[in-house]
């Protein structure tokens, strides 16, 4: 084993991990169809035992490393968009045990399902209603507001009885309520356009005289990251949501639409504990933290209630907060709690809620559309609000809000506080990570690259780079804000449909990927990172 005195010197975003332990690895080479190496292949493997995946990539030399395994019997496997998926099964590692793989991609057509987001709406068919803009009707309902393309429509061709089928079915899941005839009639016909049995695109967008201007080349550079993965399956339809580590090293999911549940999932056993709500409403589950006394606190955003899970009795408390003076329900969408044990929530409604749970009393502050919500370590609250012209938004800890209107209108997302009281957020429609000074009020900002970043979910490392996910092209992005230099990483899925990172105790940065039903955390692929046992 490769083991070195300083684990992470690239990135700590993976903490040494039981340095010294035994561990088995997988490497080998990839080659294209021309017999020479290939760069930017995902390599997985996959433990046939708990369905843990581990997925890397071939470097400019065509080698690739998968390192960190335990003993089991491992599928791998090896995939690259345009080209078959080839696999050895049954290979088995024990102890410290070094297995040597080498592959030969083959080429096939490019599938729609392939693409990112970005590159279908460039492709798809448009009409005379419809031409997939951030203004399209269809675009705002579907792409952006529920999940893109590629996992639930792209897969399947149905008839249009059967898309109006699926339409009424997400309008019931995403929305909660009565769905608009109207409107659900609208995206029904223009899906069976898209992926219809009579729909004018060609069998692969390969055969598009603009795909190949659209390829975005993977860079050396961004070979480096290995992801690891659970299995993580859909609730009525709908995957996790996102996954925050609690004091005993286990991950909270809440499963938004129908699923009516959070989820405990065990890093080390992969295993998972389901505590689901005694009623059959949808409730609409979108954010889960665990609180400092074990308790768990979630958001019902169909329902505009909060409530808290008390894992070992399996009690679950609601919360309904008051009407606001106008008689509107405040509404719940992300969940934070302080150290002081209040609960915050932000709400795409019309105010933020602060909950004391020790007197059951609700205080609203008046800022609408917020949707990103953290606590800084100084105990301030920070709020992204998700509109065009929204401001950050700081709640101090004696109650006091303060709003901060960074210098593009990009319609902040989410946001988080480096441990010098920076603040950090993503601006979805600016293509920008923003960056605030809380003392002066100053604005940084930094572009990021390609023809839509659209940054979403924001975390930060150890050594307080910047991680962001790209909702329109599907990678992964790492920005270093001391030089502005932004590294783009490919996911081995598409659609990467992240929405929040939790960095947990071992510096890992966890995520969860609902269109792929997939919980995992990413690390830098290279010196002890890659011997080290998971």
């Amino acid at each position: 084993m490769r083991l070195k005195s300083k684990c992470l010197a690239s990135l700590s975003i993976l903490a040494c991990l039981t340095a010294g332990a035994r561990a088995g690895s997988i490497e080998g080479l990839v080659t294209g169809p021309d017999g020479k190496p290939y760069l930017g292949a995902f390599v997985v493997a996959r433990n046939t035992q708990n369905k843990m995946t581990t997925s890397v990539l071939s470097d400019a030399q065509g080698r690739y490393h998968i390192g960190g395994l335990r003993d089991a019997a491992y599928q791998v496997s090896i995939g690259s968009i345009g080209f078959k998926v080839d696999a050895h099964d049954n290979i088995a590692l024990k102890g410290d045990q070094k297995t040597n793989l080498d592959f030969q991609l083959q080429k096939r057509p490019v599938r729609w399902g392939e693409l990112t987001t970005w590159q279908g709406r460039q492709l798809l068919p448009k009409t005379a209603e419809h031409d997939l803009s951030h203004t399209d009707p269809f675009f705002q309902t579907c792409f952006q507001s529920c999940h893109s393309f590629q996992n639930r429509i792209a897969g399947t061709e149905r008839d249009l009885d059967g898309w109006r089928d699926r339409v009424k079915y997400m309008m019931d899941t995403m929305i909660g309520g009565a769905p608009d005839a109207k409107k659900s009639e609208d995206i029904a016909q223009y899906l069976n356009v898209l992926f219809g049995p009579n729909s004018p695109k060609p069998a692969s967008p390969e055969d598009m005289p603009a795909y190949a201007s659209l390829l975005r080349p993977v860079s050396a550079k961004a070979t480096d990251i290995a992801y690891v993965e659970y299995d993580f399956p859909a609730a009525n339809g709908m995957g996790p949501w996102s996954a925050v580590e609690d004091r005993d090293g286990k991950l909270w999911i809440p499963y938004y639409g129908k699923g009516n549940e959070v989820a405990r999932l065990d890093p080390d056993t992969a295993e998972i504990e389901h505590f689901k709500l005694p009623f059959a409403k949808t409730a609409g589950i979108h954010s889960a933290v665990p609180a400092a006394d074990g308790s768990v606190w979630f958001t019902e955003m169909a329902m505009g209630k909060i409530a808290r899970l008390d894992p070992k009795t399996r009690e679950i408390s609601e919360f309904q907060s008051p009407p606001l003076a106008n008689g509107k329900n405040p509404g719940s969408h992300t969940i934070s709690v302080d150290k002081r044990g209040l609960v915050w929530v932000s709400s795409v409604g019309p105010a933020i809620t602060m909950f004391d749970p020790k007197t059951s009393e609700f205080h609203h502050y008046d800022l609408a559309g917020t949707y990103g919500n953290v606590t800084a370590p100084n105990g301030d609250q920070w709020f992204t609000a998700f509109r065009n012209g929204g401001p950050i938004a700081r709640i101090s800890a004696d109650g006091v809000m303060k709003t901060f209107q960074p210098p593009t209108d990009g319609k902040p997302q989410r946001l988080q506080v480096d441990s010098d009281g920076s603040v950090y957020f993503s601006e979805r429609q600016g293509n920008k990570i923003g960056k605030l000074d809380p003392d002066t009020g100053a604005f940084k900002e930094y572009p990021l690259p390609g023809p839509e970043a659209s940054p979403y979910a924001v975390g930060i490392d150890r050594d307080h780079n910047i991680w962001y996910s790209s909702h329109e092209q599907d990678t992964l992005g790492r920005l270093d804000p001391k030089t502005g230099e932004v590294t783009e990483y490919p996911y081995p899925h598409p659609e990467i449909s992240m929405r929040e990172f939790f960095p947990d105790s071992k510096g890992r940065m966890w995520y969860a990927s609902s269109a792929n039903n997939k919980i995992g955390y990413f690390y830098i692929n290279s010196g002890a990172s890659a011997d080290v046992v998971r």
